[in-house]
């Protein structure tokens, strides 16, 4: 992406019975949501929605390569990267998440603190928050279980 990829863009999606958008600044997507119903001004045509499609087509995507902007609390940050290394197709744990993240796994703390960046995940699919089997998604439940059922989780 590049500068003038800045702005709102969404499709819709069969197979999540909604649209997918997202807002990009500058070369980084800043917010992923799942409405019903997009923004008036959101455009449809983007590298980005056209790689979700085939994401949602079965097609092997991790997103890796997205550059993402994200504006939340530094604890949260180190959640949700840790998250991004999850590969497609496995999954893992509220406290392997804490782990990778470096907090303790076994602390209640750390453990709300990656309950709490995974619910309040900006961009969820691009950081692949259902792959946390024991853990909450910033995505709607019935679109986290359906990225979990395309990767076979």
């Amino acid at each position: 992406m590049n500068t003038a990829d800045a702005g709102i863009y969404a499709r819709e999606s069969s197979i999540l019975d909604r649209y997918v958008q997202f807002g990009a600044a500058g070369e980084k997507i800043i917010q992923l949501s799942f409405p019903s119903v997009p923004d008036d001004d959101a455009q449809s045509s983007h590298d980005l929605l056209d790689r979700i499609d085939r994401y949602l087509d079965n097609e092997t995507e991790d997103f890796s390569d997205v550059a993402v902007g994200l504006t939340v609390p530094t604890d949260h940050r180190r959640v949700l990267e840790a998250v991004r290394e999850i590969p497609y197709g496995e999954q893992g744990t509220v406290g392997q998440v804490a782990r990778m993240a470096g907090l303790d796994p076994d602390d209640e703390e750390s453990q709300r603190t990656v309950r709490e960046a995974l619910s309040e995940n900006p961009v969820p699919l691009i950081v692949p928050d259902h792959r946390v089997r024991d853990g909450p998604s910033g995505a709607p439940p019935d679109v986290e279980q359906k990225l979990r059922n395309i990767e076979g989780l």
